[in-house]
């Protein structure tokens, strides 16, 4: 499984290679990481790989439109959510937020517990109208009765990452942790064709031994800054009036979209959108908030 990055093909960027068929057979090209093509052999008398691959000139083609595909794939995956590069500064690590410069004023909604019938949809109706996208961390179990809930979530261009297939808190060994994260970020996979390297763990407990076998695959395990203590089911204007005042740029925003009853979520997510807009903030997803974090730590080791 690779590590540090969501991958899936788009149609588009298939019927890109299916066009390189006049120069090169499709049976010797195949993905096998967004960024490396393996070229194999044929039979082929007169056209072998090995005897294109022993021209400079041909092979300098190759690589020039196995770039040019990979980055209009990144583009357009970026676009539809299916793309994220986790920076390997990020690998194993834990983060609740991340320190930036004041031009960089932003905040990344993060939702978990579900997919859940009823308040996922609303959540990602009132997303969809607002134009922000945000970060879901789903239960296993839930994505397996909810699977056309995770599709939308990665069709509308939002982040999805793991979080347990059980949601249990008690004490995991390394097999069982194994069990909670491996088999969610695999149906992850197979449901949406994304493959997720961030993770949450259920109640942000970080010492039942899931963060660590989550840190010793090179997952990024994500905390939050700010908690809207939703599930105690507080009114609208509560959750809001908390979550703003514990905001900070580069910060992340916990709330649920499953895991019960989550209509007060529902009703004070427009109106905190439309504060945090008021305030000059941006609405990223994880994966940009940690390229945002390493750009800025670059920067900043610079001016040492």
């Amino acid at each position: 499984m690779e590590k540090n990055k969501f991958f899936a093909w788009p149609q588009s960027i298939l019927i890109g290679l299916a066009a390189l068929g006049g120069t090169l057979s499709l049976s010797w090209i195949m993905p096998i990481k967004p960024s490396l093509f393996e070229l194999g052999s044929t039979n082929a008398v007169d056209a072998s790989p090995e005897k294109l691959l022993a021209k400079p000139q041909t092979q300098k083609q190759i690589e020039y439109f196995k770039l040019a595909m990979l980055a209009t794939w990144q583009k357009e995956a970026r676009g539809k959510g299916l793309y994220h590069t986790v920076p390997k500064t990020f690998f194993g690590k834990t983060i609740n937020s991340a320190k930036l410069s004041s031009e960089h004023k932003v905040i990344a909604l993060t939702f978990d517990d579900g997919p859940w019938p009823g308040y996922t949809a609303q959540i990602l109706d009132i997303l969809k109208k607002n134009q922000v996208k945000g970060t879901f961390f789903v239960v296993g179990q839930m994505l397996q009765t909810y699977p056309h809930l995770g599709k939308r979530i990665v069709d509308e261009g939002h982040t999805i990452a793991n979080h347990t297939w059980h949601h249990w808190y008690h004490y995991f060994n390394k097999q069982a942790a194994a069990f909670e994260i491996d088999r969610t970020s695999n149906l992850i996979y197979e449901t949406t064709g994304v493959k997720t390297t961030l993770f949450r763990p259920p109640g942000g407990k970080l010492h039942n031994g899931l963060a660590a076998y989550a840190r010793s695959k090179n997952y990024t395990v994500v905390m939050w800054s700010a908690d809207s203590i939703d599930y105690k089911r507080q009114s609208p204007s509560t959750l809001i009036d908390r979550v703003m005042g514990q905001s900070t740029p580069g910060g992340i925003v916990l709330m649920h979209d499953g895991g019960g009853n989550r209509s007060n979520t529902v009703a004070a997510l427009p109106t905190m959108i439309k504060k945090y807009q008021e305030q000059g903030y941006r609405f990223v997803t994880i994966p940009e908030l940690l390229e945002l974090k390493e750009k800025h730590q670059q920067v900043a080791s610079t001016k040492k």
